[in-house]
Parts: C-alpha cells; structure tokens; sequence
C-alpha cells in the first residue's frame, strides 16, 4: 500500500483509517491531496487485508473543501485544458471511492463544506457529530452545484426538491437537518467511535459478498427493475459458490456464529 504524503493512513485489524490532517485550516484539499485521495482508493482495488475504510478529518473538523490559495486562486489563472484536467481529477476520486470494493464509513464533525461534502456524500456510510456543518457551496464561490458528481449523488441520497436547494442556496445544514433528510445515517457525540465500530462490523461480515453488494449498488443505478433483478441472481449466483456462504450454513446448522473469511 502507498503512505501518503498529504494526510494520514493507518490500517488497524482490517479497517483502513484516513485521516484528513491540516486541522489548522480546517482540513482543506490541495492539487496533491486530491490525487493522492484518489491513488489510495484506486489502489485499495487489490488490497485483500482492508476490508472497510473509516474517512475522518483532524482537529474537530471533517473538510473545508478546496483551499482558497492552493486551488481556488490558482484555478482563476488556468486556461481550459489545465482546468478540465483538475475537474476530471476530482470527479475520478468519487469514481474510485464508489468503484474500491470496500464500504467507506464518513465520521463528519464540524465543517463539511464543498469538495468535503462530496467526499462524505461519497462514501457507502455517513454519521454526523452534533457539530456537523454541511454545505455544498459551490456556488457561493461563483460555480455550479454540479462538482464532482454533486447532481446526480445529491438527489439519490436525499430527493431532487432538497438537493436543488441545497445546491442553489450554497447554505449549511446542521446534523439533525441532515439526519432528517436521509443524508446522514446517524448522529453520534463520539462519531469516529461510532463510525469505527460500524467499520468493524462491516469487517468481520463476508467481504466478497459486501464488495458485490457495493458493486450492484453502483451499476443497478440506471438498471429497470427486470434487468436489476437479472443482475442480482446472477450476482447472487456467484456469491452462493463462495466458502463464506457455506461457513454460514455450517455455522447455522452447529448453531455457532459464523467466522466469515472474504473467500
């Protein structure tokens, strides 16, 4: 696995931590962190041990999205070309969060904003502290909402009617806004705690199969119910040849708790 340089990852038992850390600017992105995100969850494609991520940011914030001087002001000076390549760049890090096998769980505490909140939006799972911010504020900056794959995601987690708000206001919701609309799954005062417990869970559980499930999600987006409900046998089909799914009937018949193995 790489080390990054531009924020932190540990891997503890089997879940990947990432840890925004520039908490002295509220953990925004840079040029570099963008495509380090993205190199991280392309290469999480061949990384057997992982089999769930936590995102997280330093120091009581989540993500301020891109910085003011890193990105924004350089961005004004590009011409076309130079500036296609650094919007390609950040739609290819959702692409590779939703395309990784693994579910991500975002722990979101204080300010989510921007290119954060797509980070969080992202992700399988999302819990909020109480002091959860969230804004996709693009067009407070003078841009669209439609930034990294904001008007298509947005729309799917929380309805058309409350991300068109959203997305032309700029505004801020709070946790329990969040939590209400469907955005978040959970508000939680020890939300990385949470987030880490539900990321174990999700470990210790059938990764092949897990990694299917996220993988029908994505593709049965576009699907009709006739083709969706082909695409599942058939997905489910080769789940069954699994040897985790014999250790569960094992496990059942012996009345035992499954030890599932990712095989």
């Amino acid at each position: 696995m790489m080390q990054p340089k531009h924020f932190l990852w540990k891997v503890e038992g089997q879940v990947g931590v990432v840890t925004l850390n520039r908490p002295e600017k509220k953990n925004p992105l840079t040029f570099e962190s963008y495509a380090e995100l993205r190199d991280l969850f392309s290469s999480l494609n061949a990384e057997k041990q992982v089999r769930c991520v936590v995102i997280a940011g330093a120091g009581g914030n989540f993500c301020s999205g891109g910085d003011v001087h890193e990105i924004i002001g350089p961005l004004t000076k590009m011409a076309m070309p130079q500036l296609l390549e650094f919007t390609r760049m950040t739609g290819d890090l959702v692409k590779a969060m939703r395309r990784c096998p693994q579910p991500i769980v975002a722990a979101v505490e204080g300010v989510c904003a921007g290119a954060g909140a797509m980070i969080a939006l992202a992700s399988d799972v999302r819990y909020a502290a109480p002091s959860a911010k969230t804004a996709f504020l693009f067009v407070r900056v003078g841009l669209a909402g439609a930034d990294m794959g904001a008007c298509t995601l947005l729309p799917r987690a929380i309805g058309q009617g409350r991300a068109s708000e959203l997305l032309y206001t700029g505004r801020s919701f709070d946790a329990a806004e969040g939590l209400a609309w469907g955005f978040f799954n959970r508000v939680e005062p020890d939300v990385l705690r949470a987030a880490m417990d539900t990321a174990r869970e999700i470990a210790a559980g059938p990764a092949f199969a897990h990694a299917m499930t996220k993988t029908m999600l994505h593709q049965e987006w576009n699907a009709g119910l006739d083709e969706a409900i082909e695409m599942e046998a058939q997905a489910q089909a080769v789940c069954m040849q699994t040897k985790d799914f014999r250790r569960a009937y094992e496990a059942f018949a012996a009345k035992k708790k499954p030890a599932f193995e990712g095989d």
